[in-house]
């Protein structure tokens, strides 16, 4: 078990970072609020899961523990593996999840990609002692929703872009985060607004 990884940041992906770890790049894939506190060449600690597939060994990064053990905990449910797990924490902070549960807040957990109706009612079952209660103090909305906007420029800064082109990026993508039904999706979102950059240069 790798339980976290430590050195600067190598590179950054929409959906990934390499951090160099004794000389040796190391993949980590993680959600866009980790990777938006990323910045290259900076040192960072990335509490780590490691999930291990017939054909494919793959390290999941995140911002701290108790991010990671909501994502081990998760994937305890019928029908979640990392990728759905990863998906439902780029969406809601661990304690926006641990209160959605608590209280059986079938909206909010679909609007996660990939969980509709009845897939929320039986994670709403499954879950319900297994997270625990939530610790903060009630949210407002939900992060993604009330701060989509924050969240993708802060992504690009750390990727690398200008504030400027960042701004112009954000703006850009806009229109299809607004036609969106439900929660916009930062990680979606961040592919379109690289695609937008890459035009432009």
């Amino acid at each position: 078990m790798i339980a976290f990884v430590s050195g600067p940041v190598a590179a950054l992906a929409p959906d990934s970072a390499v951090v160099e770890v004794g000389g040796i790049g190391i993949a980590v894939q993680c959600t866009p609020n980790t990777l938006s506190g990323l910045r290259m060449g900076q040192q960072t600690k990335l509490a780590t899961s490691l999930v291990v597939r017939e054909d494919s060994l793959t390290l999941y990064g995140f911002a701290d523990d108790d991010e990671r053990q909501t994502f081990e905990l998760l994937q305890t449910a019928s029908g979640v593996g990392p990728r759905l797990a990863q998906a439902m924490l780029a969406v809601h902070t661990p304690d926006t999840l641990r209160r959605a549960v608590s209280t059986g807040d079938e909206k909010a957990l679909t609007a996660v990609p990939g969980i509709g109706k009845k897939g929320a009612q039986k994670l709403l079952i499954e879950l319900k002692d297994r997270l625990g209660e939530p610790l903060g103090a009630p949210a407002v909305g939900t992060a993604v929703t009330s701060g989509w906007r924050d969240q993708l420029h802060a992504a690009l800064i750390g990727l690398g872009y200008a504030t400027r082109e960042a701004d112009e990026a954000v703006a850009a993508v806009a229109p299809q985060a607004e036609a969106a039904e439900g929660t916009p999706q930062v990680g979606h979102l961040l592919r379109a607004a690289l695609q937008t950059l890459n035009r432009a240069r």
